[in-house]
Formats: structure tokens, C-alpha cells, sequence
């Protein structure tokens, strides 16, 4: 499968922020990529550059390439709720993302190699397929060969993250799905309603 292997930090840079986590470029570079640096001139965005920013943001911080967010846009807009929280939430009950939020692993990238490489099991099967949509009361663990992993451990040894809508088991080393999560519960800085504006031209 097609993704993005690029550079992180310039992505970074491109929307002023850490979307891939903490990193020391961005801090020292507060400014977008491009040869010219701070002194290049940059022109004003327009409404449609602003929107298709957003959604470039979120694709880029969930991991998402154009055909799967946007099956999962029309997914959310025949849902009863709010669309753009629908969306969101779609995009925080993908495996790979829960795995991230359980604190498996520090990334999203690394989240979705475990799962591809069968270290992650729901409800004691071992699944494969990053983009499985989470439902309420899965249980989604490591596992039992995979405990052992050094990058797993260190990862959760590390972990500060703690979610209201996720339930985790540090003996066990597995994690219950209590519910999905409300819009105020994300804490990605995304403009979700940006997004579907895009979508609705």
C-alpha cells in the first residue's frame, strides 16, 4: 500500500505544527519549507487554500492517503451526526489510532507496523489491517509472543497519554474500547468544518 515516506519535519513546517509529534526542527525553524527560508514572500491564502490545507493536515496526522479519507468523508456525511465530528471519529476508531492512543507506540506510523506486523490482536485474534474500524467493547492488546518487545515496552514505560473513552490493562498489556470518543475528547488541533466545505464544492 501507497504512503507517505517523506521527510516529517517539512510537513511539520508546512503547517506550523507538530502533527507528527515533538520535533526539534520545527522549533527552530518557525517557518515553511522552501530554499528562500523566513524571507521568502508568501501570499495570502485563499478560502479554498485554507480548507484544502485542513484537510491535508488531518490526512497527514492520521495517516490517511485521499481515496480512504474521502470513502470515509462520504461514510460520515450519510451518518445522523454532525458530519465533520463524524468524520473525526472515524478517524480516531482506526486500529492503528487506538493503538497509538493505548501508548503501543509513540507514532501512528509505528502503531500501524505493529499492526501490520500481527504484534496486535482484538479480542484475542491477531489482525492485520490498520484501517479496522474499532467498535465499542473491543479489546485490543499485544500479543502474548510480542510482550516481550523491546520498542513495545520502552513505549509504554514511557506513555503519559490517557484518554476517556479508552480503558488500559498495564499487567494484561491490553486495552478496552469504552466508547467513541465525543468532538471536545480529540485533541487534534483540526477544523474539521474546514474540511467539509472542501468536500461540498
Amino acid at each position: 500500500m501507497a504512503r507517505y515516506t517523506g521527510p516529517k519535519s517539512r510537513i511539520a513546517r508546512r503547517f506550523n505544527e507538530a502533527i507528527f509529534g515533538p520535533d526539534k526542527n520545527l522549533e527552530k525553524r518557525q517557518y515553511g519549507p522552501g530554499q528562500h527560508g523566513p524571507n521568502k514572500r508568501r501570499p495570502k491564502q485563499s478560502e479554498y487554500g485554507i480548507q484544502l490545507m485542513e484537510k491535508q493536515k488531518a490526512k497527514y496526522t492520521y495517516g490517511i492517503l485521499e481515496k480512504q479519507f474521502r470513502n470515509m468523508y462520504k461514510k460520515a456525511k450519510a451518518s445522523n451526526g454532525i458530519t465533520g465530528e463524524e468524520l473525526l471519529q472515524l478517524c480516531e476508531r482506526r486500529l492503528d489510532n487506538v493503538v497509538f492512543r493505548f501508548g503501543i507506540s509513540n507514532t501512528r506510523s509505528g502503531a500501524r507496523q505493529f499492526v501490520s506486523h500481527r504484534h496486535i490482536t482484538v479480542n484475542g485474534e491477531v489482525l492485520n489491517i490498520p484501517s479496522y474500524m474499532v467498535k465499542e467493547g473491543d479489546v485490543i492488546g499485544v500479543r502474548e509472543k510480542s510482550k516481550s518487545n523491546p520498542v513495545i515496552t520502552a513505549s509504554l514505560s514511557s506513555n503519559n497519554r490517557s484518554s476517556d473513552w479508552l480503558e488500559w490493562d498495564s499487567i494484561k498489556m491490553s486495552g478496552r474500547f469504552i466508547k467513541v470518543p465525543e468532538r471536545v475528547q480529540i485533541p487534534e488541533n483540526i477544523k474539521e468544518q474546514l474540511i467539509v466545505e472542501l468536500y461540498s464544492k
